[in-house]
């Protein structure tokens, strides 16, 4: 197809292809909204800020025990209802004296581009980090001298694997960490060890390093007044959607325009074994999670 602006030779630029290129390119920018940290099973289908997506926790069967005469009592299933509101409507406009120019400058990959998506990423991620942080279950503050950091914060982490086990969380865990807590860290043997010798691909989206059953991760959009936050992307979601770009002619400038809307919500997913029933069949969201763990850090000061 040859669009109105191009040269009969010159069929490159086709914007309906971009919408995949730029998910590539922007998930592995994320930490708190990728996969590791958050599911993304309830997208649905997502059209314009406002919609919801619904998500139907069944609650478990109550056992019983066969005996004669009174043989069994059918139960009928009991689903409780979570709603996850698409919140966000984030955009990108870039403004081209000759929509050909994008493409010839490397399309997505073009500097001003990259600058768009990282800006796009920062924002979800940030609005992330703080929906899974408020939920989490504070864990006391962690007080490292300056002598015995390392090993405080690992014995920290090792603590918030406690936790979780106490609540049965499954493996496939995450712990995502302040870049001051990862400075310190990676100078505990385990970690460094970990870090230099693990899996292909460790440093995608701020991996650090495996050890202890967790992903370990790092990310400059830590919400305020946490340093350390631990769980399993089964206890929040992530709901991404990117409209479509667009391209035409400026009214303003002489000009051409290329943008994309991007529509996001998140939230905490509650679960019936672990989390507080109302009698309206929903869940009562105002109470922390037991799937996520938190702390911060009181630095020393000398």
């Amino acid at each position: 197809m040859t669009l109105s602006y191009q040269n009969p030779g010159s069929t490159t630029f086709i914007p309906e292809i971009w919408d995949a290129d730029l998910l590539t390119q922007f998930d592995p920018l994320l930490v708190w909204a990728s996969s590791l940290v958050a599911n993304n099973k309830y997208e649905g289908e997502i059209r314009k800020k406002g919609d919801v997506v619904h998500i139907n926790s069944l609650l478990r069967s109550t056992v019983g025990d066969y005996t004669l005469p009174d043989g069994m009592t059918a139960q009928r299933p009991e689903t409780v209802d979570q709603k996850l509101n698409i919140t966000e409507a984030n955009y990108i406009q870039l403004l081209v004296e000759d929509a050909e120019r994008v493409q010839l400058a490397g399309g997505l990959d073009s500097p001003i581009n990259q600058q768009m998506i990282r800006s796009l990423a920062r924002e979800a991620d940030t609005f992330m980090g703080n929906i899974i942080a408020s939920a989490a279950t504070a864990l006391p503050a962690i007080k490292p001298t300056a002598d015995n950091a390392p090993q405080s914060l690992y014995s920290a982490i090792l603590d918030m694997m406690m936790a979780l086990d106490d609540n049965d969380i499954p493996a496939g865990r995450y712990v995502v960490v302040s870049p001051r807590v990862k400075r310190y860290l990676i100078e505990h043997s385990s970690v460094a060890n970990a870090a230099a010798y693990g899996e292909g691909g460790v440093t995608a989206n701020g991996v650090i390093a495996r050890l202890a059953g967790f992903t370990l991760l790092s990310t400059t959009a830590m919400p305020a007044g946490v340093d350390i936050v631990a769980g399993h992307s089964e206890f929040a979601t992530y709901a991404s959607q990117f409209t479509g770009f667009r391209e035409g002619q400026s009214e303003k400038y002489r000009a051409d325009y290329i943008d994309t809307l991007h529509l996001y919500g998140g939230k905490i997913v509650r679960y019936p074994d672990l989390d507080t029933k109302k009698t309206d069949n929903t869940f009562d969201e105002s109470k922390t999670t037991k799937g996520i763990v938190k702390a911060a850090v009181t630095w020393p000061t000398s």
